[in-house]
């Protein structure tokens, strides 16, 4: 009998004691047993708990930095083992093409939140959400938001659709977060998603207790939940909204963000005539849609939504293209460009979603409901009575306000078209949507394109602009991108899965503190204007990161600035704009009591009177950030700075660091003339002599 696929929990494999229960998963293409899938008999509070106390106690400590190299080094340890995991992915009916989206797209989540950790991030456990706030007068009382990591544990259940991808665009941003997890995948494909854990455990590079993994029901999972812990996830609309009315989520205090079926759109713009680059690429990105992964995505296109008179001409193309483009049959066999269903049980589910959109006026109009002949694992042709195949499927409704059309959405290789009249109507069709991940336009008309994307940005999570100017570049219509929102309003279940540093602070609690500078550089590792400060002795920048400390500080003495400097400056650098060269005119400035130091001259100064200019550990200035002009300095007035090591981020897997100081140029009545932050480079040990 086939082995029970194990779950891996409290750091350790398990299978049931008793799998009489088991759900058996069979091969897409051939229906050849693949395993079977039990969790009978696991604990799964005693799961959770695990995560709570020693995935805790070993990822959370650990800073953003720290965490970010690990991803990286779980990348490139999945990186290594791929090939496993495609040849497993094919048992599924994804194609090699599929397959590259599943896992090379998971691996790159991986690779995405690693940089963005290292470089949006602090090396620290505490990010620092907005600009400080003043709230006394003398600056001895501020407020700034923090963001830090929730207590609990973060439940991801995913899809059956993308097994490894699923996995990874959850388990990223909760990792980077410093948030342990649960991963629930879905048991038609959860043997890849085994795998991919299995990749993760014998590379070593798990904290304990940061990933389990549930094989298997886990329905009870949401009785044990409680505050600090947050749950994702990926599937239908109807069970999201089940696992949402929960009490741990209603009244227990447990976060809840999903991403859910979606009927989403794309709309073909007046201007697309059949000869245009954007007709081309309308078609290209339907059919993909139609095709990839057999249609199963959550971004797919099911709904066409083109010129009436052009509906003809567009079916007439997509028709033709899937029978140049499209060979429906077993991943594995050469040539196959479009593969199985998950399942013969999700093939049955789609014909009959069909079967609705036909009963409310759809005419099939590509495509057949009827089994297809496909390519066999052994290069012949015929009817696979064991596998998971359908054609794909195009309908036409003559009637854009059948309401199946934008409700029914068969979760395979289907889709419909309809007209619109003008960019309204348009419009008024993308959002009857009900909320959507993704609405594609393709138009090289920026009045069209304008017009109809301001109004239907409010029902979408996302929207692509396809034009000649970026179809080549474009990375489609159905690729979520780690860095953009993935999720959307309504019926997409008003999540943000993805969007850079937005779906790590998910996994974060934001709180506003209140304190004086002190306080807030002792919590946050970030000196603020007011905090105890030190100066004189050895210069700052004759010390290395482990001899610096945050609030060493550079205190100048005064510089003149003089007339003669303001119009060298002028000459030298072409800048002779008239408020530091006509008196007359730059006293009429209400801003300015006559000529006035150029900013940037004054910032070249500060440079002068700070700068310590012997080789040493500061390596290299990296630029300038925040810069503001506050004071106007005129001829005769005296400029000094205050220059104040801020931040020290050193960088895990490099000699050296970044520094960022705090510098303020004030003038002779120690009021402040600019204020900015100095970014530079700094070795971590002394350089030699």
């Amino acid at each position: 009998m086939t082995e029970v696929l194990p779950s891996y929990v409290q750091d350790a494999w398990w299978t049931p004691a008793d799998a009489s229960d088991a759900t058996t998963v069979r091969d897409a293409s051939t229906g050849e047993v693949v395993t079977r899938v039990s969790s009978a008999g696991l604990e799964v509070a005693a799961a959770l708990e695990h995560a709570r106390t020693v995935g805790q106690a070993s990822l959370a400590p650990l800073t953003f930095h720290q965490r970010a190299i690990l991803l990286k080094r779980m990348a490139l340890a999945l990186t290594e083992r791929r090939d496993e995991l495609y040849a497993l992915s094919a048992r599924t009916g994804a194609t090699k093409a599929d397959t590259w989206v599943d896992v090379d797209g998971g691996i790159g989540v991986l690779f995405t939140y690693s940089s963005k950790g290292r470089r949006e991030m602090p090396q620290s456990t505490v990010y620092l959400d907005g600009p400080v706030e003043p709230l006394s007068k003398d600056g001895s009382f501020l407020g700034r938001h923090i963001a830090t990591t929730l207590p609990g544990v973060a439940v991801q259940v995913n899809a059956f659709n993308f097994p490894v991808w699923g996995s990874l665009e959850k388990l990223a941003p909760a990792f980077l977060a410093g948030m342990p997890s649960v991963i629930k995948p879905a048991t038609p494909t959860g043997y890849v998603a085994e795998h991919m854990v299995r990749i993760l455990v014998e590379s070593g590079l798990l904290p304990a207790g940061s990933v389990q993994l549930v094989s298997g029901s886990a329905r009870e999972i949401m009785d044990h939940l409680r505050l600090g812990d947050i749950v994702g996830f990926t599937g239908s609309a109807s069970t999201a909204e089940r696992l949402r009315s929960h009490a741990c989520v209603a009244t227990g205090g447990v976060r809840f963000t999903s991403e859910t079926d979606s009927i989403n759109a794309s709309v073909l713009g007046p201007d697309a005539t059949e000869e245009t680059p954007e007709f081309a690429a309308f078609v290209r990105g339907l059919v993909t849609e139609m095709t990839t992964k057999a249609g199963q995505k959550c971004t797919a296109i099911r709904r066409a939504i083109v010129p009436a008179e052009r509906v003809d001409a567009v079916i007439a193309a997509v028709r033709d293209r899937i029978a140049e483009k499209v060979v429906v049959g077993d991943p594995r066999a050469e040539g196959v460009t479009m593969g199985a269903l998950a399942s013969t049980e999700q093939r049955d589910e789609v014909l009959r979603q069909v079967a609705r959109l036909q009963e409310a006026g759809g005419e099939l109009v590509v495509g057949s409901t009827e089994a297809p002949e496909v390519r066999l694992a052994d290069g012949s042709t015929g009817v696979a009575a064991d596998g998971a195949f359908a054609s794909p499927m195009l309908l036409r409704f003559a009637d854009a306000e059948a309401d199946a059309l934008h409700e029914v959405e068969a979760f395979g290789p289907v889709s419909s078209i309809v007209g619109y009249a003008d960019a309204a109507d348009a419009a008024r069709l993308v959002a009857r949507g009900g909320g959507s991940l993704v609405t594609s336009v393709a138009s090289h008309d920026p009045a069209f394109v304008s017009a109809l994307t301001r109004r239907i940005a409010s029902s979408n999570g996302r929207v692509l602009l396809l034009d000649r100017d970026d179809a080549r570049a474009s990375t489609g219509h159905g690729s979520p991108l780690p860095m953009l929102l993935h999720g959307g309003p309504g019926r997409a279940g008003g999540g943000e899965e993805l969007g850079g540093i937005r779906a790590v602070l998910h996994h974060m609690q934001r709180t506003a503190i209140q304190g004086s500078p002190a306080m807030l550089t002792a919590l946050t590792g970030v000196w603020h204007a007011g905090a105890p400060a030190t100066s004189g002795g050895t210069h700052p920048f004759r010390k290395s990161l482990a001899e610096l400390r945050i609030g060493d500080q550079v205190v100048s003495p005064p510089r003149e600035v003089t007339l003669d400097d303001i119009e060298t400056f002028a000459t030298f650098t072409g800048d002779r704009f008239y408020a530091h060269m006509d008196e007359e005119s730059a006293a009429a400035n209400p801003f300015f009591p006559g000529r006035v130091a150029h900013g940037y001259l004054l910032v070249s100064f500060a440079a002068g009177l700070f700068v310590e200019p012997a080789p040493g550990p500061v390596l290299a200035n990296t630029g300038l950030e925040n810069l503001r002009f506050m004071t106007p300095v005129s001829p005769g007035d005296a400029i000094r700075v205050e220059l104040t090591a801020k931040q020290i981020t050193p960088r895990e897997t490099d000699e050296y660091g970044e520094v960022r100081w705090d510098a303020r140029l004030l003038n002779q009545h120690d009021e402040v003339v600019a204020q900015y932050d100095v970014l530079t480079y700094v070795a971590k040990e002394p350089v030699a002599a």
